[in-house]
């Protein structure tokens, strides 16, 4: 069952012919990492500690991403203690949050299934689909388990983005960690594009098939010559390597909206 937070944004209905592109994220990892708190917080912007580890299901918000808007899709999987059933969001997310509590190192190790079953999926598939490891519960920092650096060499191992967040206190950096998703799609999404030559223009005029011609004077009327006339020819350019370039902005700009009242999801607890 899909569910819907959140109400359209003012000025009026969008045209039937332009809708909202959309983005599907699925938040993967452990009993207990934490995802539905993410999922609820960023939805929300608010926290719960009590909440159905058997629950599953997908929410669909709209959302403003560098002054774009966009219907982020996010899926709250359930899986016991390690992927299972992967098929149910490999074949539907465009983004993967793969997330861990810092307190607790077996959720840490759990999390690495998840990234080798998704680096196993992206060398079978032409579309490549990015991932961020996120360290969640910041706010127990007290009982860490977890180092951040070794966080950081997991992700550089598997090529993936690394944050840490507390879903509990902290509602704009988890909306930063999902709206960054949505940024490397785009950004995957450019990179697949097939790069259009660059073409110049050049004057060269046109080998003289005729000698100019004087036509002579008559009646008082001055003598005209008739000259070639010149061409363009085109010259192609060759591709210049891509670079990537990676900006990380933070924005409390959505933070000011009035979070709606949660009453689709069973079981939570909200503070």
């Amino acid at each position: 069952m899909s569910s819907m937070f959140g109400k359209p944004r003012a000025g009026g209905e969008r045209p039937p012919q332009s809708p909202l592109t959309e983005y599907n994220v699925a938040i993967l990892g452990c009993r207990g990492a934490g995802k539905s708190a993410l999922t609820v917080k960023f939805l929300t912007k608010r926290f719960i500690s009590e909440y159905d580890p058997n629950l599953e299901d997908t929410y669909a918000s709209e959302e403003l991403v560098d002054q774009q808007p966009v219907l982020l899709k996010v899926m709250d999987t359930a899986d016991q203690d390690g992927p299972g059933n992967c098929e149910r969001y490999l074949r539907w997310a465009s983004a993967f949050l793969v997330v861990y509590s810092i307190d607790d190192r077996k959720s840490f190790e759990g999390c690495q299934s998840y990234l080798e079953v998704l680096a196993l999926h992206a060398r079978g598939c032409q579309r490549r689909c990015p991932v961020l490891l996120l360290g969640n519960k910041l706010d127990m920092e007290q009982y860490r388990q977890v180092p951040a650096a070794e966080g950081m060499s997991l992700a550089s191992r598997f090529g993936c983005l690394f944050y840490e967040v507390s879903a509990c206190q902290d509602f704009a950096g988890v909306q930063h960690v999902f709206h960054e998703a949505v940024r490397e799609v785009r950004r995957q999404a450019e990179q697949s594009l097939p790069v259009r030559p660059l073409f110049i223009t050049e004057e060269r005029p046109c080998p003289p098939v005729a000698t100019p011609v004087a036509l002579p004077t008559r009646h008082g009327l001055a003598s005209c010559t008739f000259n070639t006339l010149s061409t363009v020819n085109y010259k192609e350019i060759p591709s210049v390597a891509q670079a990537k370039l990676v900006t990380v902005k933070s924005s409390r700009a959505q933070s000011k909206r009035k979070a709606p009242t949660l009453t689709l999801l069973k079981g939570f607890k909200i503070f």
